[in-house]
């Protein structure tokens, strides 16, 4: 194996522990918002990953789906619920 395919080897573990890590934030932690963006973190390591890998087509799809368009949904959602929350408090 040459010096390349080392490094690329070793990145692309060192890119999957990271996923994994991020992953776990993501399950563990209590606050919704560090929630949502540990989960878009995986989703941007997996966006590299895919380039490592020689796929770009498939990174640039995960980097703007999955990392871009899907943490903000998930934060305009939480908006909405929240102001929703607000609101009928309000109410009472």
């Amino acid at each position: 194996m040459d010096l390349a395919s080392n490094l690329t080897s070793g990145l692309a573990l060192l890119l999957g522990l990271a996923m994994v890590l991020a992953a776990l934030v993501a399950i563990l932690v209590r606050s919704t918002p560090i929630a949502i963006l540990s989960a878009g973190l995986v989703s941007l390591f997996a966006s590299v990953l895919f380039l490592i890998l020689a796929a770009p087509d498939v990174a640039m799809t995960e980097a703007a789906i999955g990392s871009g368009l899907t943490t903000f949904l998930f934060f305009f959602v939480l908006a909405r619920v929240r102001g929703g929350e607000s609101e009928a408090s309000d109410d009472d």
